[in-house]
């Protein structure tokens, strides 16, 4: 696996969120990600749907895991878009919600009970109940959920708020479905906490890694790298154990090129991609997209929003060089697969300037950015491979 393309399918596909009666069985909107596959195809190996099951809004209120959500289709436009995928060599992962349901889910009396008898609920959400992971019923439809959709097709699953979830439950969940489904990828959702407790042979194989993110964007947009290279430095410790899945976007945060313009958003892909890990593009940064969190029930909205009916549609002058460093890029990972599980070491380092290499025990590259300048390239063997272009740069 070199690289993930992450969208968010109810509103990639325009479908409605709230307060919605149209069951939208004849929209087959899923099928509206086809035309999007090649470009998908372009950037990455696998394609990281958000929730796809049938839930009440947004799609991480589940009522039933084993269906297809209305809004977004029938069981038969899952086979032909998992076909379509399959057939460009794109794997699917699928965005599993199994830390909490909706209320009216069937594990609905299944539930973390507060000592007043009520629900336990997640993070403030009354309609959201927090499953109980002691109860066997509960880990065992988690485990049927996910041998369901393997036998689909899919190729692995993010876990949801994995960091809510005792690490132990996974290694209850997983050994079995490992041993029959070898080539499966489990990816949990760890904001903060132990990150290497989560993974290992009977765990999670991957986790987010959000301090990188938080680390990339802040450096830049403080102009402070010696951030990056502190987080650099714990992202080498998390390498000795695991691969972490690496970002600098995803559904829940504000778009990268919002919150530090194109310059220094093509900068942050850059450290991206020459970084260890394996990272997810998430859909529309590619292209500069903007998105601010709002308030409010509606606050993520702006971050997930519908795709233009083809990747033609969505390229405009503007942003054809942030696309095209983009493909560079996913192509340099593919060309480079060592880098998802290197080492990087600072060679230089001031609050604007940062030079680091990438290296394994035979390959390496030298990054050499410098906000001052608004220049960022990428050396090997003594020889430029890639540098910010001037329409990039100003």
């Amino acid at each position: 696996m070199d690289t993930l393309w992450h969208t968010y399918p109810l509103g990639a596909t325009g479908a409605p969120i709230r307060d919605w009666t149209d069951p939208g069985m004849e929209e087959h909107r899923i099928l509206k990600l086809v035309p999007w596959l090649d470009h998908a195809t372009s950037l990455s190996d696998m394609l990281l749907l958000g929730p796809i099951f049938t839930s009440v809004s947004h799609g991480y209120d589940t009522t039933d895991h084993f269906s297809l959500d209305p809004r977004l289709g029938t069981d038969d436009d899952f086979d032909q878009f998992i076909g379509e995928a399959g057939e460009r060599g794109l794997g699917i992962i699928l965005d599993g919600v199994f830390n909490h349901v909706a209320k009216g889910h069937p594990l609905e009396e299944h539930v973390i009970r507060n000592e007043d008898g009520s629900p336990a609920v997640f993070e403030g959400h009354g309609a959201l109940l927090e499953l109980d992971h002691t109860d066997s019923v509960v880990l065992d439809y988690i485990s049927n959920v996910i041998t369901h959709w393997l036998d689909r097709g899919v190729m692995g699953w993010r876990m949801d708020a994995a960091y809510r979830i005792n690490p132990e439950v996974w290694a209850k969940i997983l050994p079995p479905i490992k041993e029959k489904y070898p080539e499966a990828w489990f990816l949990g959702e760890v904001i903060h906490g132990d990150y290497p407790s989560f993974t290992g042979p009977d765990r999670l194989d991957s986790v987010t890694q959000y301090e990188l993110w938080k680390a990339i964007w802040s450096s830049l947009k403080e102009e402070n790298f010696f951030e990056l290279d502190w987080s650099l430095q714990r992202h080498d410790a998390f390498l000795e154990s695991f691969s972490p899945n690496t970002f600098i976007g995803n559904h829940d945060v504000e778009r990268i090129t919002s919150t530090l313009g194109q310059s220094k958003a093509a900068v942050a892909a850059l450290i991206l991609f020459t970084t260890p890990g394996i990272p997810s593009i998430y859909y529309g940064d590619e292209f500069g997209w903007l998105g601010v969190k709002g308030e409010g029930y509606e606050a993520d909205d702006p971050l997930r929003p519908e795709l233009p009916a083809t990747p033609t549609d969505a390229i405009k002058d503007e942003s054809l060089p942030l696309l095209n460093m983009y493909r560079w890029g996913a192509n340099f990972r593919r060309e480079h697969p060592w880098l998802k599980h290197a080492r990087t070491d600072k060679l230089e380092l001031t609050n604007t300037t940062f030079t680091y290499t990438t290296h394994d025990d035979t390959n390496s590259i030298t990054v050499i950015l410098d906000l001052e300048e608004r220049s960022a390239r990428v050396e090997q063997a003594g020889e430029t491979t890639w540098s910010l272009p001037p329409a990039l740069s100003e």
